[in-house]
């Protein structure tokens, strides 16, 4: 796959709109003594996306290998601007503040 059609891009719309209004309406849950946890978890997760992206372009699957590479990177920008990574690159990270 080495194009984004339009049936795949109003499904990322349809999953990320869906994921903000639920994210939207929800309380934090977010506890001090799980910061370790999320670090954790947000950089699992993002090493995840990443060796997916490495899968999906090696398969030649260019739309799903720049998807996943996005998703990995929007965990790491979020993980800085909650404070669970100390970074100060704000050519990397868009959560860091200028």
């Amino acid at each position: 796959m080495n194009e984004i059609t339009d049936i795949k891009l109003k499904r990322y719309f349809s999953i990320a709109e869906e994921a903000f209004k639920k994210a939207q309406g929800s309380k934090e849950s977010l506890k001090l003594e799980n910061l370790k946890k999320a670090r954790e978890h947000f950089l699992d997760t993002a090493e995840r996306y990443i060796f997916d992206a490495r899968h999906f372009f090696e398969n030649g699957d260019r739309v799903n290998a720049f998807a996943a590479l996005n998703y990995a990177h929007g965990w790491l920008d979020a993980g800085v601007k909650l404070g669970i990574f100390d970074v100060k690159d704000s050519k990397l990270f868009a959560g860091v503040e200028i």
